[in-house]
C-alpha cells in the first residue's frame, strides 16, 4: 500500500513531541520489542484532523504512523523496519451486538471476553517460488487466506514459462498470526439474550498475548469475509476484526466507572454508622427477612482480601456460601438480586449445567483448522466476581466433583485432547440446593439431606439453611409484604398502560416505600467496586485475640478422647476473610474488634444450624466434612462388630438380620438407626445383603 504523505511530517513532529522517550526505548529494545503505543487522546489533542482520519481511514493513517516512526532519526544504528503501531483508548467503542455495514473498513473497538484462542501459527506474507526449468524466484503477495502461486509465470523474459514451480520457504517471509473469539461480558447482557461474539486476527507481536476468559478491549479494524459454500461464494459475510492494539482488564472490578461525585457520594456513605443495615437492607428489598442471609451476601459481594505470598502460593478472599432449603423461601431470587448486584456476576443452574458448562470445555476450533482449543465456562466468566449455581443438588456427581478445584485453588485444570492448560477462576461461589426429600427434616444431618459429597460442602464458607416454618406472626408478615409488593406492581402496570388513569406517581411512591432499596442498585454496585479496588484493611491485634479465643474455645470441646472434632482450620480462614469483608463494607483499612464479633457471630449462626450433631448436641465439624458425625461413627463401629461377630458363627459367614438388630438394640441402637447406618456401610462396601433376611461382612 502506498503510504499517504500528506501527513508524513505533522505525525514524526506528533512523535517526537508525546513519544520520543518511548521511540528511543522501543529502538533499544528491538526487535524484542516491536511495537510504539500512542495514546489516541494525545493525537486528537495535537491534530483534530488526523484523528478523524484514523476513524474513517484507519489503515492510511497507521501506515503513515508507522512510515513516521521508521523515518525517525535515532542515536542508535538500528533500523525499525518491522515495527508497529498501536492505537489505544480510541472512543469508537461499539457493543459487538450493535455491530453494522457502516462500520466495515473503520478503526472500532470492541469490549468483551476472550472465549477461545487459536495456537500461534506462522503464516506466510510474501511466498518465494522457484522455477523448476530456469530456477528463477518469483515473489508473490499473501493477502488472503489462499495461497496464490504466480499466475502470470515466471518472471525471467527467456524462460516466460507459466510452471511448474515450488516453494522456497527459506526465501519466503513468514508472520505470527493467531485467531481468537470475543464474546460479550456477561456483565453487559440484557435478561435472557445470548451473548453474541466476533473473530479476531492478531498478527506479529500481539500473538500469544490472550487466553480464555480474559477481559479485553480490542482496538482495530472491522473487515468482511465472504462465506464459503460449497458451490462458490455467498452473498453473506462474515464480520472479522484485524487487531491493531489490546487492552486487559485485568484489574478487579476496573470496567466499572466512578465519576468524583459518585466517590463523593460513596465515601459520605462509608461514613454512615447505619451502613451495614442500609445495605442488608437494599439487598433483595421484595424479599421479606432472611436479615442473617442478606448479611452474609453482603460481606461476600466485598470479599476478603487476597494474599500473595513469596513461596508463589495464594489465599482466597472470596467467600463461598451455599443456601439450603424448603422449597419457595425465595432461594433463586436472592441468588439472581447479587448476580445484578456483583459488577461481575454470572448465573447457571446446575441441573442444565454440565461440568465443561462451569469450568471449561475442550472443543473443536472452527476458527483455524479443526484443531481441538479450551473454552472457558460460567466460573471463567465470572472470574473477579460472583457464580451462582442454582439447584447444585441436581447437578450430576462427575460435574459437582469438577468444582473442588475452581472454588480453593481459584484455578481450572484442563487435561483433554491433548491440551494441558490452567484458567483463572478467581471468584465466589454462591450455590442454593433443596434437600433430597423435599423438605428439610431438623433431627438428620445435613450430609444425609443434602444429594451433595461432604469435601464439597466442606469448602462452603458459610452454610445457611432456610426452613419454612409455620409461624403465624411471621406468616402474616410476610403475607402482607407479599401483597404489599404485588400491590405496588399492579400500580405501575396500571399508570403505565391506561392513559385515563387516575392514579398518581406521588401515591405509587408512598407505596413503595417498604421495596424501593435504601441504596440505589447502581451505587450499591460502585460502592462494592470502588471498595474491592481501594481497600486493603489490616487485622488489629484485640481482633485478632478475638478470632483465636473464639478458635481456640470451639477447639476446646473436641479435646476429649470421645469427643467429636467441632471446627477445622477451614473455619479460621472463613472466619479471617469475612472479617476483612466486614471492614471494606465500611471502607475501612483496618479491622477492629466490631468486626470480629460480627464475624464470630454469622459463624455461629451457621454453625448452630449445620453443625451440630442432633443425637449429641454437641458441635462437630465432621457432619460437613465427610458426611458422618462422631456418634454415627461410633455406633457404625458398633454394628459392624455386631454383624462381623454374627457372621464369624454361622454357616456361610451370613448374619441373620433380626438377630443383628435384636443385639443392636441391646445397645440402645433402635431400627431406623439401624436401616440408616446398614444402608451407609453398604454403600462404602463394607457389607452385602445376599438375600433380604441375612447380611454378609466384606473382609479386606
Amino acid at each position: 500500500m502506498v503510504v499517504d504523505e500528506k501527513w508524513n511530517k505533522k505525525l514524526k513532529d506528533f512523535l517526537k513531541r508525546y513519544h520520543q522517550d518511548d521511540v528511543l526505548e522501543l529502538a533499544n529494545s528491538y526487535p524484542d520489542k516491536r511495537s510504539l503505543t500512542v495514546n489516541y487522546d494525545k493525537l486528537e489533542v495535537f491534530d483534530r484532523d488526523i484523528a478523524r482520519d484514523l476513524m474513517e481511514d484507519p489503515e492510511s493513517v497507521i501506515l503513515s504512523l508507522e512510515f513516521a516512526l521508521k523515518d525517525m532519526d535515532l542515536p542508535t544504528s538500528k533500523n525499525l523496519e518491522n515495527a508497529h503501531v498501536r492505537v489505544i483508548n480510541i472512543p469508537n467503542r461499539i457493543p459487538i451486538r450493535d455491530l453494522r455495514s457502516k462500520h466495515l473498513s473503520k478503526f472500532i473497538a470492541i469490549e468483551g471476553m476472550i472465549r477461545r484462542a487459536t495456537e500461534v501459527r506462522p503464516r506466510i506474507t510474501k511466498a518465494a517460488y522457484k522455477c523448476l526449468r530456469c530456477d528463477t524466484i518469483t515473489y508473490v503477495e499473501q493477502p488472503g487466506n489462499k495461497l496464490d502461486e504466480p499466475y502470470s509465470g515466471c518472471e525471467n523474459e527467456n524462460c516466460g514459462k507459466r510452471g511448474p514451480f515450488k516453494l522456497v520457504i527459506e526465501q519466503s517471509d513468514f508472520i505470527d498470526s493467531q485467531k481468537g473469539q470475543v464474546q460479550e461480558s456477561p456483565d453487559s447482557l440484557k435478561g435472557g439474550s445470548n451473548p453474541q461474539s466476533i473473530e479476531i486476527n492478531f498478527n506479529d507481536d500481539l500473538t500469544g498475548m490472550i487466553s480464555p476468559g480474559d477481559r479485553v478491549i480490542i482496538n482495530g479494524i472491522l473487515r468482511s469475509v465472504p462465506r464459503a459454500l460449497r458451490e462458490g461464494k455467498s452473498t453473506f459475510y462474515d464480520l472479522v476484526l484485524d487487531a491493531n492494539s489490546i487492552e486487559h482488564l485485568d484489574q478487579e472490578y476496573d470496567e466499572i466507572d466512578i465519576t468524583a461525585e459518585e466517590e463523593e457520594e460513596i465515601l459520605e456513605l462509608s461514613r454512615d454508622p447505619g451502613i451495614y443495615d442500609k445495605i442488608v437492607s437494599s439487598i433483595a428489598p421484595t424479599i421479606y427477612g432472611n436479615e442473617h442471609v442478606k448479611r452474609a451476601l453482603m460481606y461476600q459481594l466485598f470479599s476478603g482480601v487476597v494474599k500473595q505470598f513469596p513461596d508463589g502460593t495464594r489465599t482466597r478472599g472470596d467467600i463461598h456460601i451455599i443456601l439450603v432449603g424448603d422449597p419457595g423461601v425465595a432461594k433463586s431470587q436472592l441468588l439472581r438480586y447479587i448476580v445484578k448486584l456483583s459488577p461481575r456476576g454470572v448465573f447457571a443452574s446446575g441441573k442444565s449445567s454440565s461440568a465443561s458448562g462451569l469450568t471449561a470445555a475442550a472443543v473443536r476450533d472452527d476458527l483455524g483448522d479443526g484443531r481441538w482449543t479450551i473454552e472457558g465456562g460460567a466460573l471463567v466468566m465470572a472470574d473477579m466476581g460472583i457464580a451462582a449455581v442454582d439447584e447444585m443438588d441436581k447437578m450430576r456427581d462427575e460435574d459437582k466433583s469438577s468444582l473442588h478445584e475452581a472454588m480453593e485453588q481459584q484455578t481450572i485444570s484442563i487435561a483433554k485432547a491433548g491440551i494441558i492448560a490452567t484458567l483463572k477462576s478467581r471468584c465466589a461461589l454462591l450455590g442454593a440446593a433443596n434437600p433430597v426429600y423435599g423438605r428439610f427434616n431438623r433431627y438428620e444431618s445435613l450430609a444425609d439431606q443434602i444429594d451433595m459429597p461432604p469435601a464439597l460442602l466442606s469448602r462452603f464458607d458459610l452454610i445457611f439453611l432456610l426452613l419454612d416454618v409455620p409461624e403465624s406472626q411471621m406468616d402474616n408478615r410476610i403475607a402482607e409484604h407479599v401483597l404489599q409488593t404485588h400491590y405496588t406492581g399492579e400500580l405501575m402496570q396500571h399508570k403505565s398502560n391506561i392513559s385515563s388513569s387516575d392514579i398518581t406517581q406521588e401515591y405509587i411512591d408512598s407505596q413503595m416505600i417498604n421495596i424501593i432499596p435504601e441504596i440505589d442498585p447502581d451505587l450499591l454496585r460502585k460502592y462494592v467496586a470502588y471498595s474491592r479496588r481501594n481497600v486493603y484493611p489490616i487485622m488489629d491485634d484485640d481482633a485478632r485475640m478475638h478470632l483465636v479465643d473464639f478458635y481456640t474455645s470451639l477447639r476446646k470441646q473436641g479435646e476429649g478422647k470421645n469427643t467429636p472434632v467441632p471446627v477445622t482450620a477451614r473455619q479460621l480462614e472463613a472466619l479471617i476473610r469475612l472479617a476483612e469483608a466486614s471492614a471494606r463494607v465500611r471502607l475501612s483499612n483496618r479491622v477492629t474488634i466490631d468486626d470480629a464479633i460480627r464475624t464470630t457471630d454469622i459463624t455461629m449462626e451457621c454453625l448452630k444450624n449445620v453443625g451440630i450433631d442432633p443425637a449429641t448436641g454437641m458441635l462437630d465439624a465432621d457432619i460437613i466434612a465427610s458426611g458422618i458425625s462422631k456418634s454415627q461413627r461410633d455406633k457404625i463401629e458398633i454394628v459392624r462388630d455386631i454383624i462381623k461377630m454374627i457372621a464369624e458363627r454361622s454357616e456361610g459367614h451370613k448374619a441373620s438380620r433380626k438377630e443383628v438388630y435384636a443385639e443392636a438394640e441391646k445397645s440402645g441402637i433402635v431400627a431406623d438407626e439401624m436401616d440408616v447406618y446398614i444402608e451407609k456401610m453398604r454403600k462404602k462396601g463394607d457389607i452385602a445383603e445376599p438375600d433380604k433376611d441375612h447380611l454378609k461382612w466384606i473382609s479386606r
